[in-house]
């Protein structure tokens, strides 16, 4: 199933969509794969994995660290595909794996997309290749991949309208300035953004990222979006809890946000 459908589903259901992102071998590399398939089971609808990097910049300084981390337990390309394929032997939930273009260059960029996909792998996020450069970069062999663009509260209406025509699965929404990490709250002003870019989008879903920590901020964004996307506020939990090895805390905060979506 294509991502697009996966989220369709979801929201047939009067739910909206939640996508968590872990930074691939964090908080460590041997059990990093089980982690992936409690939080999946914990209520995740889907899985984004971070491929470590050491300048990942739209991520704020939780992600950073978690990514730091990662590359220190040896984490790279193709441990990730590793990851992607155990994972999708337990879980059948789809999994978007994100990076940045210096490294998929390095890696090759046919080849990566190509490994990608046979690893199980449904999307890609690759934030730093802008619409501008989209056929130069995903006409390299990412067939059979969703590749997601990516939007920002200064997006044009125009570059909205070209994100919407490139992207298939769906649209990642930023929802605030700056970088990824934790906010307490969304102001009028960039909810009223979002729903004037879920007013433009017409042929993809679209999941709101940056800033989503919690079950009101989920409430507060749900009528304007088609899901969310949590990352920082699970990375702290992680780092917060490294030495809870049931990771009980972190599970069940996965579920209170799934139960948000599904109350929205």
């Amino acid at each position: 199933m294509r991502l697009c459908d996966h989220i369709s589903e979801i929201n047939k259901k009067d739910e909206k969509a939640l996508s968590v992102f872990l930074t691939a071998g964090f908080p460590e590399a041997k059990n990093f794969s089980d982690l992936a398939i409690s939080i999946l089971d914990s209520g995740a609808d889907l899985l984004e994995l971070g491929i470590p990097f050491s300048d990942p910049l739209a991520d704020g300084p939780v992600i950073q660290n978690s990514s730091l981390i990662a590359l220190e337990n040896k984490v790279n390309i193709k441990k990730v595909f590793e990851y992607t394929s155990a994972i999708k032997q337990k879980a059948d939930k789809p999994i978007v794996l994100m990076g940045y273009a210096n490294p998929i260059v390095h890696y090759g960029v046919e080849n990566f997309f190509s490994d990608a996909l046979n690893a199980g792998a449904n999307g890609v996020i690759i934030p730093d290749v802008p619409i501008d450069e989209y056929d130069s970069f995903y006409g390299c062999g990412s067939k059979g991949l969703d590749t997601i663009m990516l939007t920002t509260p200064y997006s044009t209406e125009e570059r909205i309208q070209k994100a919407d025509e490139l992207s298939s699965g769906f649209i990642y929404c930023v929802s605030v300035y700056g970088t990824t990490g934790e906010r307490v709250n969304f102001s009028e002003e960039t909810i009223e953004v979002l729903s004037k870019t879920k007013s433009i989008i017409k042929k993809n879903k679209m999941l709101i990222g940056f800033g989503i920590s919690s079950a009101e901020s989920i409430k507060s964004i749900a009528p304007v979006c088609d899901g969310v996307i949590v990352g920082s506020a699970v990375i702290k939990r992680l780092f917060e809890y490294r030495e809870d090895k049931n990771l009980s805390k972190v599970t069940s905060y996965i579920s209170s946000l799934k139960e948000a979506c599904i109350k929205s």
